[in-house]
């Protein structure tokens, strides 16, 4: 449930103290009924200014006097914060959780665009149509804000799904200047196979970074920043549900997944650290373990501050970076991953996949390495990624079990020459091996690793 998963941002809220306001005098985000969507709706954009001294009430900043507003100064870092399509008119239930977080970042103003008005329409084609006039409305905005002393620089756009190409509008109007925009699941349809100006593309800020959860339903494929974050592929996103019998959670749930991953990063409940590439697929089979570009820095880690890969992604171009998360709150990518290396030297070509098990007193762990069949034969390396949601240290022991789906005829014998497990998050444990290991397929054999020689 979409309120539950905000719940867990609440505990920030009360953490704070903040200037308190009438309630009266407070200006909320448009809220409006499912007949005003359904009708239809025309563009209408506002700016709630939210500050440190106002976080629990917003106050709508007009478009031209802005400089009377005492809570608003230009000399600060800003960071737009822009929705997507709004078919039932409702308000984001995520507005007060990013607001509250980003304000736990730094001193900044924090300016929600709502443009619900506009983005509230049964009529998706509309609310797409409205992308741009709120583009332009923001922009003549931050033009007034440079002409008042504010620095292109400090300005941070966030968007999410169609909210994500107002953004790249925004930033390409005013000639890619702005500091920073984060794309959250780019809308894609209507925009799949539009050209770089007709969508968020790297040239629209100093700095672009994306993150996809649903490119096969509401996402855009593709890569469309300095560096894009694919979380779980991309794709389908663990958790949510697999049936339309689930309701509207079943054509939402992996969209939204972009916002609660960058709530959780901002959150700082969840270190979402990603491996630069080519494929998921290429990623789950271990193939890109490495970080050394970044040295001495880890791989990327989704988040609000990006500043020590910045520059090393501006010269790289576009960076693909993939990681794995839980499939519940906090959505943590740090599932404890080793590098799995083996050798093997059986007589006869088969077929497989790989289950793993680490071993802890009572506590057992398993990784199932099942994203596709691997070849073992003779003298054959395979390198595999193997991921535990939880961190049993010491490992006492491991269990190994190749799956061939051989049920009929002899069981198979697979030698193992060798096989080394190296802890990826914490390198100052020490490499794990063991050597000739002769096992039977689809029988599962226990063992002791040792440290290698």
């Amino acid at each position: 449930d979409d309120v539950n998963l905000c719940e867990v941002f609440q505990n920030v809220q009360n953490k704070m103290n903040y200037h308190q306001f009438p309630e009266n005098e407070c200006d909320n985000f448009t809220d409006l009924d499912f007949h005003e969507s359904f009708m239809g709706t025309y563009l209408y954009v506002r700016l709630l200014l939210y500050t440190s001294a106002n976080l629990e009430c917003g106050q709508e900043l007009p478009h031209h006097k802005f400089t009377q507003e005492p809570l608003f100064n230009v000399t600060r870092p800003t960071t737009f914060v822009i929705h997507g399509y709004r078919p039932t008119g409702a308000p984001p239930i995520w507005i007060n959780h990013i607001v509250h977080l980003l304000a736990a970042q730094k001193d900044m103003n924090i300016l929600v665009v709502d443009w619900n008005r506009g983005a509230a329409n049964l009529n998706y084609f509309t609310a797409v149509a409205n992308t741009r006039g709120t583009a332009m409305n923001i922009t003549g905005f931050i033009e007034s804000m440079e002409k008042e002393g504010a620095s292109l620089d400090s300005i941070h756009l966030i968007g999410v799904s169609l909210g994500a190409h107002v953004a790249g509008f925004i930033g390409a109007m005013l000639g890619g200047r702005v500091g920073r925009i984060t794309g959250l699941d780019p809308a894609g349809p209507m925009f799949a196979s539009a050209p770089p100006e007709e969508r968020l593309d790297p040239t629209d800020a100093q700095f672009v970074d994306v993150l996809h959860t649903d490119m096969n339903t509401f996402g855009l494929r593709g890569t469309h920043g300095h560096i894009d974050f694919y979380a779980n592929g991309g794709l389908d996103q663990p958790g949510c549900p697999k049936t339309i019998f689930s309701g509207k959670s079943y054509f939402v749930c992996d969209h939204q997944r972009s916002v609660f991953l960058y709530l959780c990063a901002l959150n700082h409940t969840c270190k979402l650290t990603a491996y630069p590439c080519p494929s998921y697929s290429d990623f789950l089979s271990g193939q890109c373990l490495q970080c050394e570009t970044f040295k001495p820095a880890s791989c990327p880690v989704l988040g609000y501050d990006m500043s020590q890969w910045r520059d090393i992604l501006l010269r790289l171009g576009q960076t693909r970076a993939h990681f794995s998360t839980t499939a519940e709150l906090p959505y943590s990518s740090e599932l404890t991953s080793y590098r799995v290396d083996l050798v093997t030297w059986n007589q006869f070509l088969r077929w497989g996949v790989v289950i793993l098990r680490l071993h802890n007193g009572k506590n057992v762990k398993e990784s199932q390495i099942d994203n596709k069949l691997l070849r073992f034969e003779q003298y054959t390396s395979t390198r595999l990624l193997a991921q535990f949601d939880e961190d049993l240290y010491p490992i006492q022991k491991i269990s190994l079990r190749i799956v061939t789906g051989n049920v009929i005829g002899p069981r198979y014998k697979i030698r193992l020459l060798r096989i080394r497990i190296t802890p990826l998050e914490n390198q100052n444990r020490p490499l794990m091996c063991r050597y000739d290991i002769i096992l039977e397929e689809n029988a599962e054999v226990s063992f002791k690793l040792l440290p290698c020689d």
